[in-house]
């Protein structure tokens, strides 16, 4: 009955989408492996011809200095070289001569032997870098018979559910009822702290007018001016255009230049099930979703973990479920679907701290659904996560 259930078979097509998803990301990275390793054995070929020439242009070099050694090999013969010089100089430059050719010599029967060694480990690193290479292709290759077969059950799956259109809109109707409720306590409890922050921003900024007008009333008193002169230099303006005091601002920065490298707000293996915005589901027609964030599915007893440093700005049941936000200056975090939680509201969390348990509902599926947001603006945050 379970398969023949619309939510079940809702759940399971988003679970196969996602690995399908997850499967051709990782067989593009197989290729690109193989192309760079590619890339890398053509390299080393190029070295390894370069090698193998300097290599025949040393052995040809000893070659002649051995044939030319061999041919006065004798000792009478070197001294006799060296005896018939006209004069001392002239011998002394020939005793120079045989000791450096004798020198020249072993040095290139040295450089035979350790280009010949180049030649060799270039040869080995050939190798590995192909055998690496033929490795990969037979992982792409199992990685693509796998899609396969997911592609197949996906296609069984849609199926099925192309028979029961009334029953999936009743279901995602449902659910949707159940989103926008819960986004409007979140949009409210965002107002809240958006209206909190506003207000520490204008009370710093209130106490940087009073700091600058004491230090302008001294002066002005220093140097004679009146009271009302110095009042009048001193009045603070614009302060309705503070949103934010100086340590947000300062979380603000840093969180902006980690986009793209924030960790996964769920801890241990995970499928993203359900993607940020509106999107209709490929294979059933009429059947629109529209996410404010994304769903991230995880084995049972996940746990939900702080994307970046932070303060636990509210913790609130719905559904008798938990949920969390958590404010990195202008950001927020959003954390849903959590059967316990270990913070509570004003609890300073690092990046990867533990918030709670992600819930496991009867079908077995552990889904912490996830939203980030720049005050009121919802962001992706696939486009701010690191995966």
């Amino acid at each position: 009955s379970t398969k023949k259930d619309v939510k079940s078979q809702l759940d399971n097509l988003a679970l196969l989408s996602g690995q399908i998803n997850e499967r051709k990301k990782y067989i593009e990275t197989i290729e690109q492996d193989v192309k760079i390793i590619q890339t890398e054995v053509s390299r080393l070929q190029v070295e390894l011809k370069a090698l193998q020439r300097e290599l025949a242009d040393k052995k040809k070099k000893y070659e002649q200095s051995v044939k030319y050694m061999y041919q006065n090999k004798s000792i009478q013969e070197k001294l006799m070289f060296i005896f018939s010089a006209d004069n001392l100089s002239q011998m002394y430059r020939r005793l120079r001569y045989v000791r450096e050719y004798a020198d020249y010599q072993r040095l290139q029967g040295l450089q035979v032997e350790r280009k010949q060694k180049q030649v060799s480990e270039k040869q080995q690193t050939l190798l590995a870098s192909r055998k690496a290479k033929e490795e990969m292709l037979k992982q792409g290759e199992a990685e693509r018979l796998k899609l396969e077969e997911q592609e197949k059950e996906r296609k069984t799956l849609l199926t099925s559910l192309q028979k029961k259109q009334r029953s999936i809109q009743s279901e995602i109707s449902k659910k949707r009822r159940s989103a926008d409720r819960l986004n409007a306590q979140i949009d409210r409890l965002i107002e809240i702290e958006i209206e909190n922050a506003r207000k520490r921003a204008e009370e710093e900024a209130r106490r940087k007018a009073e700091k600058k007008a004491g230090t302008v009333k001294e002066k002005a008193v220093a140097t004679g001016e009146s009271k009302e002169g110095a009042k009048s230099k001193t009045t603070p303006s614009k302060m309705g255009e503070y949103k934010v005091d100086s340590e947000d601002r300062r979380l603000s920065g840093v969180f902006t230049q980690n986009k793209g490298r924030l960790p996964i707000p769920i801890t241990g293996p995970y499928v993203i099930v359900g993607h940020f915005g509106q999107y209709q589901v490929k294979g059933l027609r009429n059947v629109r979703l529209d996410n404010k964030g994304i769903d991230i599915k995880g084995k049972d007893g996940a746990q939900a973990r702080a994307i970046f440093d932070g303060e636990v700005s509210a913790v609130f049941q719905y559904n008798g479920l938990s949920n969390v936000l958590v404010r990195h200056g202008s950001y927020i975090s959003v954390y849903c679907n959590l059967s316990s939680v270990l913070v509570k509201k004003g609890s300073v969390l690092k990046a990867r701290d533990i918030i709670g348990q992600v819930n496991t509902d009867k079908d077995g599926n552990t889904v912490l659904h996830f939203q980030l947001r720049k005050e009121t603006e919802k962001l992706n945050p696939e486009l701010w996560l690191h995966h």
